[in-house]
């Protein structure tokens, strides 16, 4: 039987417990009227502590994209709220979301979306120039972040000169750029072989266990969910499993039940 009940995330004060960086409460997202209404979800409410590693897992349609869309404010659900870094982003129209993705939200995607006109040094410098973070205090933020990637001396490459590795870990370093209130990381290893996957699963991990970094990451790899604090499953828009401090082993039985539910 898969354990539904909320976790507590260990090694988390309880100040941090009683303020998540991101809230869903009952979230619905409906595509659609009538009798072509599709739910992509279902009443969804979840916490997401500060500073913590969350995964979410679950077969292909089961709502995790979408709900990550919904707590990123890239969507709107159609009931229910959605608070990050204190703010309902429900009501806000776009131009409050487009402040508030900037102030709080960095994004790993799959595909990397880097700029191919610019190097490396410049896509990461990006949301600091966009946000007006110029001058030194940015340009030495650029500089700490491509030393910790490990790409300081390819700051001068463009996306087409870097291996697929090495492109996503420019990816992390602008999602950090900011210091956002939460990361979140969409299938950040779906396009990487298993040694640059591991790498970029270190940088994930070490952003949490540096610097508190909140982190949201869906992924279908259970190797990947086992580096998280907690992974959130879910299947036919509806969270059914949420489980601490997993195992890679762990995460595999629990999806195979998921998936024959």
């Amino acid at each position: 039987m898969l354990d539904t009940s909320p976790i507590r995330p260990a090694g988390l004060p309880d100040n941090l417990l009683a303020a998540p960086a991101v809230t869903a409460r009952a979230v619905t997202r409906r595509y659609g009227s009538g009798e072509a209404a599709v739910d992509a979800l279902r009443g969804v409410s979840l916490d997401v502590p500060a500073g913590q590693f969350t995964a979410v897992m679950g077969p292909s349609g089961s709502g995790k994209s979408t709900l990550m869309h919904l707590l990123a404010g890239l969507d709107r659900p159609t009931e229910g709220t959605v608070v990050l870094g204190g703010e309902d982003i429900t009501a806000m129209d776009d131009k409050a979301l487009t402040r508030l993705r900037r102030r709080h939200i960095g994004f790993v995607f799959q595909t990397f979306n880097l700029l191919p006109t610019l190097t490396a040094e410049e896509n990461v410098r990006l949301p600091l120039t966009i946000a007006g973070r110029r001058g030194r205090r940015g340009g030495d933020r650029v500089d700490e972040l491509l030393e910790r990637v490990g790409l300081d001396g390819r700051r001068d490459h463009r996306p087409s000169q870097l291996s697929g590795g090495q492109q996503q870990r420019v990816a992390i370093a602008r999602a950090l750029a900011t210091e956002p209130t939460v990361l979140f990381a969409d299938e950040p290893t779906g396009n990487l072989d298993s040694a640059s996957g591991a790498a970029i699963l270190d940088l994930l991990r070490e952003a949490v266990d540096r610097d508190g970094q909140t982190t949201v990451m869906v992924t279908h790899d259970a190797r990947a969910a086992a580096r998280a604090d907690r992974v959130v499953f879910l299947a036919d828009g509806r969270i059914v499993a949420d489980m601490a401090e997993p195992t890679e082993a762990a995460v595999l039985r629990a999806m195979n039940e998921v998936t024959a539910r």
